[in-house]
């Protein structure tokens, strides 16, 4: 197996088992979805891209030191954004349209630039993992891409609802997922 599938598959692993340690910390929900489900959803994707990424014996493989190096490192800026995103806003983190009991609006760390970096930084590295492994994976990246600016518009109904004061100046000073764009 080529060590660059070996080190993004090995980082996806740790990261959702880490992701799912880190959700029994979250605030209570107040939404219809289970506290794994979005989880769950999201780990069966990545494992079932890395699987067929690898069982086809390379053949979507994209092989070159290149468009590999610049995968990985889209990948490890991705997870690190996700990271970083969920150590601020920590108990108030959910899956996807989750609503939690008594939130808090988190505009420090990186809510200071996206409304949604946690999933910005998925996509990233989903981005990553597609262009260092395969371009099977750009599809999934798509997929996610467009349930997490769906999950986004709805937690922004929310957020606006929840906080009438403060989140039309927020939502008016940053982005919903890319910096500076959009």
């Amino acid at each position: 197996m080529h060590p660059v599938i070996i080190v993004i598959g090995i980082g996806w692993v740790v990261f959702w088992i880490a992701w799912l340690i880190a959700a029994f910390t979250a605030k209570a929900s107040r939404g219809r979805w289970s506290r794994l489900a979005g989880a769950r959803i999201a780990l069966a994707i990545v494992v079932v891209f890395l699987f067929r990424a690898n069982l086809h014996g390379g053949v979507e493989r994209i092989d070159g030191p290149v468009l590999e190096g610049i995968g990985l490192a889209l990948w490890i800026a991705g997870i690190a954004l996700a990271v970083w995103a969920r150590l601020y806003i920590g108990r108030n983190w959910g899956m996807p349209m989750t609503r939690r009991q008594d939130p808090d609006l988190v505009t420090t760390g990186p809510y200071r630039f996206i409304r949604h970096p946690i999933y910005t930084g998925i996509i990233l590295a989903m981005i990553g993992t597609a262009l260092a492994i395969s371009l099977f994976g750009l599809i999934v990246a798509a997929v996610i891409t467009a349930l997490f600016a769906y999950s986004a518009s709805r937690e922004e109904s929310f957020l606006a609802g929840e906080f009438p004061d403060t989140f039309p100046d927020y939502k008016a000073r940053t982005k919903m997922l890319i910096p500076f764009v959009f």
